[in-house]
């Protein structure tokens, strides 16, 4: 059934502001945290022959972080709602930035692992707390667009990562120190600097921003009252515990869970692969080898989520590429001798893991509201995290074993393809592109199959 509403518009040159004057250095606040978290992939080497960590442990030590991660998800993401996403983005990007600098100084295989513990539980919180922050900010059919240009921080961060790292490993000796901790000391400490301006520059709400007009946030406000009273009216309101085993949220979690495993898969064992593909190249070629495949990520990001957000479709934004990744990783694992065709896959399987990021992170705002909105985005991102520490930990027990990680490269397809599948079964309210407001199971399905709950 389509109920006819009016939807009151927003200046564009609102939207083009606020974009302008947020997304820039959220961008750089997420560059920071990714490339905290998965720059110890580039060190592996390094960690191996220093601390005498095997292939099967550095897989588990690189995906401890999210043990921390996954428990203090939630608790972060309410406790931004309480105190305001300034305050306590400040304290998240100064606690993960301590110990991520901090991660230089370890010692042993044990050591290493509770620090990348609490880094987990440091840096928990950061990322569904901008997702829900830029839903204060931005109406529906802005959504896959605005998450896609913050999320376009993923793969920059890694062509960033890429070489930076490889040039540190290459050159940074200074006072006798192995390279290897200049450098997660040099980029923890970066995160750490980051921290005062968060307190500058990211007001908690439009109501705070002084470059706004009373007439923008008039407007703002009534644009985004409006898609809060349809989504209440048309899934109701939502506690914010109960949400937590909510079969929607579940199916979502399974989803990014996928995305995940496949993800933090390819983070923290490209460099590896590379290095395999290019033997005799070094730390610095191997860095530029692995940025390649997140260059054309971040290009393609962009576009697919300017053409979800223009015809208001997000499901088979989601599915498909996660299904054609699927099949790159299968032949990936087949053709994997050849240095042109297994680049070309990793470059394919990249692209496909993060031009779904807009369109996704666009689904749970279709239907979550107030308190429900903030720990409901929390646990997808709590629970399909996850993956984080499933995807590397397969990967270094099948390397270790086997001397490969390609067999571990078929479970990732497997669970790519449920999630694609599960994707495709979602039910939610199209976003309002215009004046109307179309209540549907999707853009396809019969009229009257929405589901509430």
């Amino acid at each position: 059934m389509t109920t006819p509403a009016t939807a009151p518009q927003v200046d564009p040159r609102t939207i083009r502001l606020i974009k302008w004057r947020l997304l820039p250095f959220l961008m750089i606040l997420y560059i920071a945290a990714f490339i905290d978290r998965g720059n110890i992939g580039f060190a592996a080497d390094h960690l191996e022959a220093d601390l005498g960590i095997t292939p099967a442990v550095f897989g588990l030590l690189s995906g401890a972080f999210f043990i921390g991660y996954f428990i203090f998800e939630v608790p972060s993401n309410m406790l931004l709602r309480k105190f305001g996403a300034r305050k306590w983005i400040t304290r998240i990007v100064f606690s993960w930035g301590i110990l991520a600098a901090a991660t230089a100084f370890v010692d042993s295989a044990q050591s290493l692992l509770i620090v990348r513990i609490v880094l987990g539980i440091a840096e928990a919180g950061f990322f569904p707390g901008i997702i829900l922050f830029l839903t204060y900010w931005f109406p529906e059919k802005e959504r896959a667009r605005t998450v896609a240009l913050f999320m376009v921080a993923l793969p920059v961060a890694t062509v960033i990562a890429g070489p930076l790292s490889g040039f540190i490993l290459d050159n940074v000796h200074w006072l006798g120190w192995a390279s290897w901790r200049w450098m997660f000391l040099l980029e923890g400490l970066f995160a750490v600097a980051l921290a005062p301006f968060v307190l500058k520059l990211l007001p908690d709400n439009p109501t705070k921003a002084k470059w706004l007009s009373d007439q923008q946030k008039d407007e703002l406000k009534a644009r985004l009252d409006f898609e809060h009273h349809q989504k209440v009216a048309t899934h109701g309101e939502k506690s914010q515990w109960k949400i937590l085993i909510n079969p929607r949220i579940l199916a979502m979690a399974l989803i990014y869970f996928a995305k995940s495993t496949g993800i933090y898969a390819l983070v923290f064992f490209t460099p590896s692969i590379m290095a395999d593909l290019s033997q005799s190249s070094s730390a610095t070629v191997v860095g530029l080898l692995t940025a390649l495949p997140y260059a054309l990520a971040t290009v393609f990001m962009i576009v697919w989520a300017r053409r979800s957000d223009r015809t208001g479709e997000r499901r088979k934004h989601v599915a498909g590429p996660y299904a054609l990744g699927a099949l790159a990783l299968i032949a990936l694992g087949f053709y994997n001798t050849n240095v042109v065709v297994a680049i070309a896959l990793i470059c394919l399987i990249t692209v496909c893991m993060y031009i779904p990021y807009g369109p996704f992170w666009s689904l749970p705002s279709m239907f979550l509201t107030g308190a429900a909105a903030a720990s409901g985005m929390a646990w997808i991102n709590a629970l399909a995290n996850l993956g984080g520490f499933f995807g590397p930990t397969i990967l270094g027990t099948v390397k270790e074993n086997t001397g490969s990680v390609y067999p571990a490269l078929f479970v990732v397809a497997a669970l790519l393809l449920i999630s694609s599948f599960t994707v495709m079964r979602l039910k939610v309210i199209t976003p309002i592109v215009g004046d109307a407001v179309k209540e549907s199971a999707s853009s396809e399905a019969p009229a009257g199959h929405a589901q509430r709950g």
